[in-house]
């Protein structure tokens, strides 16, 4: 399989895949869980990988014994998976911001002045909760920490937030699909489920920008 095709069924069908990837390479899955958490949150060319998903389907393949799995073990690797990521995007946005306006990232995205301007205006304004709740919005996760970089944030405040929201997403989604995933009604509609957290995980951004929108009027 090419990767373009893996990627394509990653996308697709998360379940489905890391189900196949257990049964046929048994404890590699906690390799590739790590690979794929670090990609999402490190590289600020991928955003499109799955993250919520990834960690709910992690959950429900950890409840199932037949897999043996260790939920903890899964935990543990994903944080410090989202916190070496986090940190790799951070000073990846940070090297850019240092070579100042006009550099760019792989041909794709170029700093300009107006950026680091209103980067560091918006983590004045929302200060650590940003980076908490930026860790459970898709996409946004992915450039948050570059985004950190590329401003005047103090890496120790910034670290320190990011760890929070590290242990709070990869715990709490986690562990929902530890306990949720036996319930029948859970199986029968995962990809509902699923569809579920991320638009709760979204909730937060869609009203800011609602209230922010009003408050221009």
């Amino acid at each position: 399989m090419e990767l373009l095709d893996i990627l394509k069924e990653l996308l697709t069908n998360t379940k489905g895949f890391l189900e196949a990837f257990v049964s046929n390479h048994g404890l590699w899955i906690y390799g590739l869980l790590f690979l794929i958490v670090f990609c999402e949150t490190g590289l600020v060319v991928l955003p499109l990988l799955p993250g919520d998903s990834l960690l709910f389907t992690a959950g429900v393949l950890a409840g199932n014994a037949n897999n043996n799995l260790d939920v903890a073990i899964i935990i543990i690797l994903l944080i410090f998976a989202a916190l070496l990521g986090d940190n790799t995007n951070y000073f990846i946005g940070k090297f850019l911001a240092k070579k100042g306006e006009g550099a760019k990232l792989f041909g794709i995205f170029t700093i300009k002045k107006e950026y680091i301007q209103k980067t560091e205006s918006f983590y004045e304004k929302h200060g650590s909760v940003a980076i908490i709740i930026a860790r459970f919005v898709p996409i946004v996760r992915t450039f948050a920490p570059f985004v950190a970089g590329v401003g005047s944030m103090k890496y120790s405040k910034y670290i320190t937030f990011c760890a929070i929201g590290a242990v709070l997403w990869v715990s709490s989604i986690t562990l929902a699909g530890y306990f949720l995933g036996s319930n029948e009604w859970v199986q029968k509609n995962f990809e509902k489920v699923v569809f579920g957290i991320i638009l709760v995980s979204v909730l937060p951004v869609i009203f800011q920008v609602i209230k922010h929108q009003f408050a221009k009027k």
